[in-house]
């Protein structure tokens, strides 16, 4: 398979930080263009706007949209009504309705459609997932705690409607639970916790359950200071298992049983381009789901105003 000419749409700090490190370290694919309203990649043509590239005439076989999620579903029908391959960043959309379209239009294409949930690809997820298969799992309890003004300095789009708030997040946690769990999970109850001045959540707590009575408790705040926290805890009749640093590390009654150096990205690059090269693609909703039922069931408080 010739090597696949990717196009960046979004060339914001995600981007930066993990999409063009990733794509460099992934053989059978590189940058060749990118669209952007507020930056430039040097060596790659470079537009405002995805019409603008799609209507250019510069070769891209592939597009990996890394914009906020509101308005997303216009761009990835745009690109594969172009016939290019598309990597959706998390979450794959605004809402969850918005995301079959793409589906059916990928299909009818034949293009692939990718709809990314990075946690997924730390390198300690596969092993707690394997371990969890046969378990007797008695509780799981999640713990997301981190610092907004840290992770999300100034980006005024995660408190507007469709920005998630502490579900951007948190739903990397919900990825990684829908995963290793054996059984379909589905969300009992949820308070969400409002600043006054913002139209997102700062703080969330949910209860879900599955069909064989497993119950699962899950705390998100975005005021953590400090040492941040991504933590999950399994208690299983073979032991205490504990999945931490975000899906980097697992541990049963405190003995280390894996922990390995972060690839989560190049591992999703990895991914895309096995998927292109098979004619394939990979949309799991659940965890967009799962949020989705917390805003519906949740019981929305008030806190505090929230201000940079």
């Amino acid at each position: 398979m010739a090597e696949i000419r990717l196009a960046i749409v979004g060339l914001g700090k995600i981007a930066h930080d993990q999409h063009l490190p990733a794509v460099a370290a992934t053989p059978g694919i590189s940058v060749a263009a990118v669209a952007s309203r507020n930056a430039t990649l040097d060596g790659v043509p470079c537009f405002l706007t995805i019409e603008a590239l799609l209507a250019s005439g510069v070769e891209v076989d592939a597009v990996a949209l890394c914009t906020p999620p509101m308005g997303r579903h216009r761009l990835a029908a745009a690109a594969l009504r172009a016939g290019k391959h598309v990597l959706l960043e998390k979450p794959p959309g605004a809402s969850v309705a918005e995301i079959a379209p793409l589906e059916a239009l990928a299909r009818d294409r034949g293009l692939t459609l990718f709809a990314t949930w990075h946690s997924r690809f730390a390198p300690a997820v596969e092993p707690a997932r394997a371990l969890l298969a046969e378990a007797e799992i008695r509780s799981v309890r999640v713990n997301w705690k981190e610092d907004v003004r840290h992770w999300h300095p100034g980006q005024e789009w995660i408190w507007q409607p469709g920005g998630l708030g502490v579900f951007d997040p948190g739903i990397n946690a919900l990825s990684i639970v829908t995963r290793i769990l054996p059984r379909p999970l589905f969300v009992t109850e949820a308070v969400l916790e409002f600043p006054g001045n913002r139209a997102t959540p700062i703080a969330a707590s949910l209860r879900l359950g599955d069909a064989a009575g497993l119950e699962v408790a899950v705390e998100f705040d975005w005021r953590q200071t400090g040492p941040q926290s991504w933590d999950i805890h399994v208690d299983t009749a073979d032991g205490a298992l504990v999945l931490s640093g975000g899906g980097r590390h697992l541990s049963r009654d405190g003995a280390i049983l894996h922990d390995a150096p972060e690839r989560e990205y190049t591992e999703i690059y990895h991914r895309f381009v096995a998927l292109i090269g098979a004619g394939a693609s990979e949309v799991d909703l659940a965890p967009l789901v799962h949020v989705a039922d917390a805003f519906m069931l949740g019981e929305r408080r008030v806190v505090a105003e929230f201000h940079w």
